[in-house]
């Protein structure tokens, strides 16, 4: 028996990326912050440009304490967010193509938050990376890292708890 083909790299990657903006077209805040997502497989790392509006103290001058909280949640949400639809993507149980566009995805929502706040962010272009610590039917742990120019000396951690969405299929056209 022939194997198939594997798809070109191209359309793969097509798929992912759809995926990618469908999910995060869910978000209006990451529009408004400038918040953006770097994927590389099946990792993501999100960026947050730097913006003037986002120093919260102009004499240091440092990132808003605000602000970074709240890049460190979105990128919890949508880390996690991913990790499933990525499961659904691979196993071929959902086709992002034919994800309907105006649908929205059904996001985790946040239940406690913790920040821990390690140096000033400096007023320039920032990344974090979501880790999924344990996530189930009910209930998800994500930690997540925030840093600048090195990503051994982050200057912000989280720990977020969330509350799973209910198990549903995604709207399809």
């Amino acid at each position: 028996m022939k194997r198939p083909r594997p798809e070109p790299m191209d359309i793969v990657r097509l798929r992912r990326d759809g995926a990618l903006a469908w999910l995060t077209s869910g978000i209006p805040y990451l529009g408004f912050l400038g918040i953006g997502f770097d994927r590389r497989g099946d990792e993501l790392t999100a960026v947050l440009p730097f913006a003037e509006t986002n120093i919260g103290n102009p004499m240091i001058p440092a990132l808003h304490g605000g602000v970074t909280s709240a890049f460190l949640e979105v990128t919890a949400i949508v880390g996690l967010s991913w990790s499933n639809l990525w499961e659904e993507i691979e196993a071929g149980r959902v086709d992002p193509a034919s994800l309907a566009p105006g649908t929205l995805p059904t996001l985790p929502k946040t239940i406690n938050f913790t920040v821990d706040y390690l140096r000033a962010g400096l007023p320039r272009e920032a990344y974090a990376r979501a880790r999924i610590m344990r996530s189930g039917r009910r209930f998800a742990s994500v930690q997540v890292e925030a840093w600048q120019d090195n990503v051994a000396r982050p200057f912000a951690l989280g720990l977020v708890h969330l509350i799973m969405p209910p198990m549903v299929e995604p709207a399809r056209s």
